[in-house]
């Protein structure tokens, strides 16, 4: 049975590769607690000058946590288990927001959902040409989390609402206009870059391997997603997007979670969420944490993974349905 993760020091760096490349690198709850040791012992280092994390394979470099796991437990009715690995694994999402060595991402592939937790929260976060990062919460019946609230929170326009209750894939250049991601580097060049930071752990080679980009589709379509996103609300936003430009965005927000998109768009609008990530994880802890009991997460999961059926039965059959009371319990202060 071959390692989940190879965490070691390599000259100047420590260095951590997810290594599940079968499953889209999905993080483990073992995986994020043997991060989090890591980066706790490598800060107090003094012989590593600077952080890399990368993933084995092509296809993605984490596509998100372990959810069949979540799923077990919680068809269980042991919402605890949810609760810890939630809770453990935004205390990590944190650690790196807040580390004190640079923090370099390499984002191959997907990078969604827990992906976006261990990698966008970085200092130096470097996208090639096959990048796909997302947060398709909404879609399993949770909402964007591990951090992706604060990052979506912060673009102006609410187009991180659109991009969080859509789901809705960035390629690098939508990456980094996002604020999910720094420096576009072709792919080929990540070899070379990386032996450069472990022979030096000079984190200047960064840039200067960064290469220009064409323009965002995003940024391109900002006064389009911005007009139809002015005052939006759960009551609203189906109406908004009911025009040929928005046809693919309004399919996926249809199809996801009515409860999920109703709290991520209350929750993308809270001020404390736009200001600080720590504040972000907390009112996404408080979804989160009540998902599997409160939520769609059990059923979302059930149709994505375990039956694949993809035809999720939600609690409500639309946003029109879900009122203040059934939002309520996602309201409570849950500790993490």
């Amino acid at each position: 049975m071959s390692e989940d993760i190879f965490i070691r020091k390599s000259g100047y760096i420590g260095h951590i590769t997810l290594n599940r490349p079968d499953v889209l690198n999905s993080l483990t709850y073992s995986m994020i607690l043997r991060i989090e040791k890591a980066l706790i012992e490598w800060e107090m280092d003094e012989n590593i000058a600077l952080i890399i994390i990368d993933a084995k394979g092509d296809r993605a470099f984490c596509a998100g946590g372990d959810i069949q796991i979540l799923y077990e437990n919680g068809y269980k009715k042991n919402f605890a288990y949810g609760k810890k690995f939630w809770a453990d694994e935004y205390r990590l999402n944190e650690r790196i927001a807040y580390y004190k060595k640079p923090f370099v991402s390499f984002m191959q592939g997907f990078t969604m959902g827990g992906g976006v937790g261990v990698s966008c929260h970085g200092s130096h976060r470097i996208v090639g040409e096959t990048s796909k990062i997302a947060m398709p919460e909404c879609s399993i019946g949770l909402v964007p989390d591990v951090g992706g609230s604060y990052l979506l929170a912060k673009l102006p326009g609410n187009v991180g609402i659109f991009l969080g209750v859509t789901g809705k894939r960035m390629k690098a250049s939508d990456a980094i206009y996002c604020g999910f991601a720094d420096y576009f580097i072709p792919e080929t060049k990540w070899k070379d870059l990386k032996k450069k930071l472990i022979e030096t752990g000079n984190i200047d080679w960064v840039k200067k391997f960064h290469e220009r980009i064409e323009i965002s589709v995003i940024e391109n379509s900002f006064s389009q997603i911005s007009e139809a996103m002015v005052d939006i609300s759960s009551k609203n936003i189906e109406s908004r997007l009911k025009h040929p430009f928005f046809e693919k965005d309004l399919s996926a927000l249809r199809f996801n979670s009515p409860i999920s998109v109703a709290y991520t768009i209350m929750m993308l609008k809270m001020e404390k969420v736009r200001n600080n990530i720590s504040d972000a994880l907390d009112a996404e802890y408080n979804f989160t944490a009540q998902s599997q009991e409160f939520g769609d997460f059990q059923e979302g999961i059930r149709a994505a993974v375990i039956d694949k059926d993809r035809n999720p039965s939600w609690k409500h059959k639309s946003l029109a349905d879900v009122s203040e009371e059934d939002l309520q319990p996602f309201f409570q202060t849950i500790n993490r």
